[in-house]
């Protein structure tokens, strides 16, 4: 878990309107925190224990992966040191190795990766690396358009739905853009990838808050589109007094909790 959640977005106006999008620059995109260490510990170990559960992808998805590796090696976050090997914040050594790009990314950064590529009329979830699912299963939306992803969320109804759609089409590679969710859990673990994991959530048992900065990049080469996650999880005692006051002025509900 972070100490602390550097944003708050029940705080923010733009970030409480679905669906809570703005502009991002490319050298803030990914992300180094004080847990950084304990999340590539445990991104490590789902990958050696349930790697068919966290990463999934077509091979027509792999030359997208590998230009998301390229392009995210060329906007390292601060801890990192280029290089053949790259130094990581936590003292490790990584060689790129670009015929396993996610595999490679998965050992570099807090963030998971989906990438959608435009099938037809609509963009296809056709790879990811999903460490930190918030109760939704990968293997439930492998190979589906966007529109279905978010199903079965009460607001996110079919205007958004296509709005949002012809958002991820409108994504130019020169403006990436972010938002952010914030989720109410009773069990702190990461890795939740069915709805009602988290069996203490409906019995209004909390205790941690999620909250979920989620970047778009569109890849300038293959044109895929990259929706990058990158997890906060703070208990709620640590959150500071104006967050505090702020999450009971704007409660998150369940639905805000699973979009």
């Amino acid at each position: 878990m972070q100490s602390h959640l550097p944003f708050a977005p029940w705080l923010d106006p733009r970030a409480r309107r679905l669906p809570g999008v703005m502009p991002l620059e490319y050298g803030d995109w990914l992300k180094v925190d004080d847990a950084y260490t304990g999340q590539l510990a445990y991104k490590a170990k789902l990958m050696s224990e349930r790697r068919d559960t966290v990463l999934m992808y077509n091979p027509t998805c792999l030359e997208a992966a590998r230009e998301l590796l390229q392009v995210a090696l060329a906007h390292l976050p601060d801890g990192f040191v280029a290089g053949d090997a790259i130094l990581c914040p936590d003292g490790r050594t990584v060689v790129p190795d670009f015929k396993t790009p996610f595999e490679t990314l998965s050992t570099l950064f807090q963030e998971d990766f989906v990438i959608l590529q435009k099938q037809g009329d609509a963009h296809d979830l056709t790879g990811a690396l999903l460490c930190f699912p918030a109760s939704w299963s990968l293997a439930e939306k492998f190979n589906k358009p966007l529109t279905t992803i978010h199903d079965p969320v009460a607001e996110y109804g079919d205007s958004i739905a296509r709005s949002v759609e012809r958002m991820f089409t409108a994504i130019r590679a020169e403006q990436p853009l972010m938002r952010s969710n914030a989720l109410v859990y009773a069990d702190p673990d990461l890795h939740h990838p069915h709805r009602g994991s988290d069996k203490l959530r409906d019995t209004g048992q909390a205790g941690f808050i999620r909250s979920e900065r989620q970047c778009m990049v569109r890849l300038p080469d293959t044109q895929a589109v990259v929706f990058s996650i990158h997890t906060y999880l703070v208990r709620e005692a640590d959150l500071t007094p104006e967050q505090a006051a702020g999450l009971m002025a704007h409660p998150i509900t369940r639905e805000e909790a699973i979009s």
